[in-house]
């Protein structure tokens, strides 16, 4: 999904950019081989741009809309978008349309979780009505800073781990379980210092706040 490779100091184009071709015969064919029915998802992941990289919101959803168009249809497909000026209506109707979910995912560079549900009026778009949360990276704070602040993960650290924003995923969990959808919480050890622990966290609060 990414438009740029990292090579070296510099980004080179991706041959393989959205190429439909590409993604079944190399990826979607072979992990369905492999897993069978444990394979639970696919996740897109549509890289982090830049204002001067970044292309018109509708150029971005048309180029989405002919690739889901044209890989085999599935409804284990979940998109997310990095980029925050990509969290926009054009690109939601294309997910909409072809039932590929919205990854809200908790990012350095992204608005907070609930704010990105918002942004798509809380709609679930994915057609299994599975729905995929990742606590990745504080907010407003770099891969190389958690990172250093984590290791060697084996604690929840205090100013890497954000009470609020364990606050705020035990709320967005209830909003959709409470349109009958599955939640799928993917968390790395930068959210907070040790995934476990942090999971075991949310999931007291999760029952705590069930009561």
């Amino acid at each position: 999904m990414a438009r740029k490779l990292r090579q070296g100091k510099n980004y080179i184009q991706n041959a393989a950019y959205l190429n439909p071709e590409i993604f079944t015969r190399q990826f979607y064919v072979p992990a369905n081989d492999t897993l069978g029915a444990n394979l639970q998802g696919f996740i897109f992941e549509q890289e982090y741009q830049r204002k001067q990289d970044q292309k018109p919101v509708e150029k971005l959803a048309d180029e989405l809309d002919e690739f889901f168009q044209a890989i085999p249809i599935d409804r284990r497909y979940h998109l997310e978008i990095r980029t925050p000026a990509y969290l926009e209506e054009p690109v939601f109707e294309v997910l909409e349309k072809h039932g590929v979910g919205q990854i809200l995912s908790q990012w350095t560079w992204l608005p907070p979780n609930k704010e990105q549900f918002e942004k798509s009026n809380g709609r679930i778009f994915n057609s299994g009505k599975e729905v995929v949360i990742r606590l990745l990276t504080p907010i407003g704070r770099r891969y190389d800073e958690t990172y250093a602040m984590a290791y060697p993960f084996d604690k929840l650290v205090d100013g890497l781990f954000q009470p609020k924003m364990g606050e705020e995923a035990v709320t967005l969990i209830q909003e959709i379980l409470a349109q009958d959808a599955m939640v799928y919480l993917i968390i790395n050890n930068r959210a907070g210092g040790n995934a476990p622990m942090l999971a075991q966290n949310l999931a007291e609060r999760f029952l705590a706040s069930d009561r």
